[in-house]
Order: C-alpha cells, then sequence, then structure tokens
C-alpha cells in the first residue's frame, strides 16, 4: 500500500514497473501454480491407497475436478472486479495468500473431504494469476511484443509441470507425504515477495516514466508554464480527428486498460491549457468496463475470440485427462513406481519450456494463424504412437514430442485473445483472460473425471483417452484453419482462387480510412 499512500517516489521505479520486471514475476506465478497443481500428481494415488481407498484414479480425477470447480467459480468475479477496480497487484496478493493457506489444509488433510476443499481454495488462487497477471503484462507490455511477453510467461507453465512432478514424487518417496507440499510452500513465499515488489504501470505514469516506451520521459508538469492551445496557429490531423469524433469514441479508441476520460468542449468556450491536457492524460487512467452480459454478447460475436476460446477448452481437456491415467499405465505396462513415473514427466516437459517462447516471437513476426495449425499438425500424430505398448523409448520420445508442440498453441491463443481485447470497445484484457480461465478451467474441470472413468472402466483405457484426444485436435485443426488471425489461411487461399471477391483485411481498413479522410 506504500505506492498508494507515499507521496516519495518509489525506490526502484525503473525496473520493478519495467516490461521484463512485469514478464518475470507473472512467469514465476504461473510457474508456482502449476508446480503446486502439478506436484499431487505422482503423489495422491498412492496416498489414497495408503489411505485404503479404492478406485484410486477415478478419485484423483475428482481432486482434479475440485481444483477446476474453484477456478471456474471464482473466474467471473474476479475478472469483473479487475476491470472495475484499478489495482491488479492487490488481486494477484490475494491469490498468492490463498495458494499459502490451500497448501497447508491439503498437506494436513486427514480425509479425501478436506482434500477436496483445499483444491477448490488452490483453484481460487489460481485464477487470479491467469486472469489479473495476464492482464497486467498486456497492460505493461507494448502492443508490438505482446506475442513475445506473452510467450516468455508461458514457460512457467511446462516449468512447474518439469519440476513439480519430478519433485513431488522424489521428495514422496525419500521423506513422506509432507514433503512436496513444504516445498511447494517455499515457491510460493518467494512468489509472494516478488508480487509485493510490482509497481504497476498506473503508478509509474504519476512519477513520470512509462514502463512500455522506457526511452521517452513523460513531462512533469507540476511546475510547467500555461501554454493555452489558442497560441497555436496548427492541431495535427490525428488528433482533429479525435476531437471530432466526440468523447465516446475517443474513449473507447484507446486500450482499455488505458483509457483517459478527455471530454469535449464548446467551441465557443476558451481551451484549457496544455498543462491541464498533461495533467489529465499524466494522471491514472480511468477504466469504463462494460457490464457482464455486454462483454459475454461481443465475445459471443467474435469469431476469433470462440475459435480462441475453444482451443484453450481443448488444451484444457489435453493436459489434464493424462493426469490421472499416466501414471497408471506406465506402472500397469512397465511397472514404474513414483520416481520413475516423475522422471517420464520430466523428460516429456523439458523440450515444451522451448516452443512457448518460440511460438510467441513467431507470432509477433508472423501472426497466429500459420503458427497454430502447424503446431495442432505436428502434435497430431504422436497421440496415436502413444498408444503402442512395445518400446518405453518411444513412447517417452512421443509424450515429449507431443507436448512440445502442443505448448506452442498457447501463445498465440492468449496473443488472440489480447488483440481482440484492443479491438472490442469495452472490453479488457481481464474480461478476455478471465473468459480464457474459464475455458481451460472447464476443460481441466472435465478432463479429470473423463481420463479416470475411462481408463478404469474401458477394455484398452488408455487407447480411448489418446483417440479422444486425436480428435479433438483434429476440431481444433480445422477451426484454427478457418478462423485464427486477422487473415485467416482459408481467407488467403480462398483470395488466391477470387483474388476479385475475397480482400485483405488490412486492404479493406485502409479503403474504410481513405473514404473517412476524403468525408
Amino acid at each position: 500500500m506504500e505506492l498508494m499512500t507515499s507521496n516519495r517516489k518509489p525506490w526502484g521505479l525503473r525496473w520493478r514497473s519495467s516490461v521484463w520486471f512485469i514478464t518475470g514475476v507473472v512467469g514465476f506465478g504461473i510457474t508456482t501454480d502449476l508446480l503446486v497443481y502439478s506436484v499431487i500428481i505422482p503423489v495422491v494415488p498412492f496416498q489414497l491407497e495408503r489411505l485404503s481407498y479404492h478406485e484410486v484414479s477415478s478419485l484423483t480425477g475428482w481432486l482434479l475436478f475440485a481444483y477446476s470447480v474453484g477456478l471456474v467459480l471464482s473466474t467471473i468475479p474476479i475478472a469483473i472486479c479487475s476491470e472495475r477496480y484499478s489495482s491488479r497487484r492487490f488481486p494477484l496478493l490475494l491469490g498468492i495468500i490463498a495458494l499459502l493457506g490451500s497448501q497447508v489444509m491439503f498437506m494436513e488433510a486427514p480425509n479425501f473431504p478436506v482434500m477436496a476443499l483445499a483444491r477448490v481454495l488452490q483453484g481460487i488462487s489460481s485464477s487470479m494469476v491467469w486472469i489479473v497477471g495476464l492482464a497486467l503484462l498486456c497492460d505493461t507490455t507494448p502492443e508490438t511484443n505482446v506475442g513475445r511477453q506473452l510467450g516468455i510467461a508461458m514457460t512457467g507453465l511446462p516449468l512447474g509441470l518439469l519440476i513439480g512432478s519430478p519433485a513431488g514424487g522424489a521428495l514422496y518417496s525419500r521423506f513422506g507425504f509432507h514433503a512436496p507440499f513444504i516445498f511447494g510452500e517455499i515457491c510460493t513465499i518467494v512468489d509472494l515477495f516478488l508480487r509485493l515488489l510490482i509497481i504497476e504501470r498506473d503508478v509509474a505514469l504519476k512519477w513520470g516514466y512509462d514502463p512500455s516506451k522506457p526511452n521517452i520521459v513523460a513531462i512533469d508538469t507540476s511546475s510547467a508554464p500555461v501554454i493555452h492551445l489558442t497560441t497555436l496557429t496548427t492541431i495535427p490531423i490525428q488528433a482533429q480527428k479525435h476531437f471530432e469524433m466526440g468523447t465516446d469514441e475517443l474513449e473507447y479508441s484507446m486500450p482499455l486498460g488505458k483509457r483517459q476520460l478527455i471530454r469535449d468542449e464548446p467551441p465557443n468556450e476558451p481551451r484549457p491549457s496544455i498543462s491541464r491536457r498533461s495533467s489529465i492524460i499524466t494522471s491514472s487512467p480511468v477504466r469504463k468496463p462494460l457490464p457482464l452480459l455486454s462483454v459475454i454478447g461481443k465475445l459471443a460475436r467474435s469469431p476469433r475470440a470462440l475459435v480462441a476460446l475453444t482451443m484453450a477448452f481443448v488444451y484444457g481437456i489435453v493436459n489434464s485427462m493424462q493426469e490421472p491415467s499416466l501414471p497408471l499405465h506406465l506402472q500397469d505396462v512397465w511397472g514404474y513406481n513414483s520416481d520413475q513415473v516423475g522422471l517420464v514427466y520430466l523428460a516429456a516437459l523439458l523440450p515444451a519450456m522451448i516452443s512457448s517462447p518460440v511460438a510467441g516471437y513467431l507470432v509477433d513476426k508472423q501472426g497466429p494463424s500459420y503458427i497454430t495449425c502447424i503446431c495442432l499438425l505436428l502434435t497430431l500424430p504422436w497421440w496415436i504412437v502413444m498408444t503402442l505398448r512395445n518400446s518405453l523409448p518411444l513412447f517417452i520420445f512421443a509424450l515429449a514430442t507431443q507436448s512440445f508442440f502442443v505448448s506452442g498453441v498457447i501463445s498465440p491463443v492468449t496473443t488472440e485473445l489480447a488483440a481482440e481485447a484492443r479491438n472490442m470497445p469495452g472490453v479488457g484484457y481481464a474480461h478476455v483472460y478471465g473468459a480464457f480461465n474459464l475455458a481451460f478451467g472447464i476443460g481441466t474441470a472435465v478432463g479429470p473425471v473423463i481420463g479416470g472413468q475411462m481408463y478404469d472402466h474401458a477394455k484398452h483405457g488408455w487407447t480411448a483417452v489418446c483417440c479422444i484426444t486425436a480428435a479433438l485436435i483434429v476440431i481444433c485443426i480445422t477451426l484454427a484453419f478457418c478462423y485464427t488471425g486477422a487473415d485467416p489461411l482459408l481467407a488467403k487461399i480462398m483470395r488466391q482462387q477470387y483474388p476479385l471477391v475475397v480482400k485483405k483485411p488490412d486492404e479493406e481498413s485502409t479503403s474504410r480510412s481513405d473514404a473517412f479522410t476524403t468525408d
């Protein structure tokens, strides 16, 4: 709270509000969230057996479902509050405190119901970093680098899984059930310290520094001379257009998280001084989000947003459906224990750390349409390979390869949603990432239940899990081909066949802009 109440400039203003520090904090928050989430995957089945529970795979699936229930139920309130109030830092702190409490509860849980309640609380804390954290990152990052920074932050997803599952298995085998959770609590405390250091862009602007434009020094207007606009002979054409647009249109022409309220003035009254206008521009931005139903309506009318959210839903299913079944499959076919299961996760997730930042960089350069379709196409065949039982090295290689390519999809999806937030008046980053979190949460809610039930009751449970995953990926490939990106691949092909009928999006916007200028 020092940032809000103190009249002194915060120490470390530049680096604490910088794009790279915010990216690092959000990325570490995602890492911590996934570490705490995944540390129980190789542990809980064996712990439930020790507590004399039966149908362990199904119960593990229900524990993962409980996590998703908390995530889904908390998503809408968190997204609305994050856009309504100016602070992103405060909900991030609440979320990390809730995560710490959930781990203590799970560690000391004497039975299955208390475990499930702790997972619900953990799901609520997870929503904070996935909604508010990503919105904070987009608030701070220049538009041209959003894909790259999101890709780097998303590296925390495979990194958390990479650390969590092997560490959970190893610590459980050597030190007992409490050890994995103590490790998670140490990481959570470090995350709490980093979040306390955050300075939001809104606060940095008050002190004359814009982290999205670090080489431009903002003017301190407290001692600036009063120069009336009537002394100026011309007004730039673009600014004149904005004044002619009117208050509402000007306000919604800016990114939602950084809009300023500039009101039209009667033409016969004296114009305010430059110092007055500068004080308006450098003051705290005013957020005016749309009501919930209006936001839902706008997202529902956007094919790009709907396809991105569908892929988030499928991504949640694909990742979570194997969680209750993969450890048991390795145990049944190759006789693996918790230590060895953790090592398989380690080998599988290590390549995924590379794909997310590379995909984010390529999205900024080439657009999301090519990257999304290529990653999905190269993911598909490896799920068929994983149905084979005659070679463990081939199974691990297939698991690692599909993980590499499927992790490359998440950067284009989150970048797509950020682009749609900028293009939709009244819709903010927290809204679109709340929808992303909701879709992903529903996927992770149904995925473990489907995977656990199928593995327990189907004759060839693991094969059924792989076939369902492959079918879902085929659906995503079709949707991405038709709708992903401002200029989808289907539109490109149609334009080659019918060049006079199908125009490029930038050509259409240019023609509209030329017509506006002529008018």
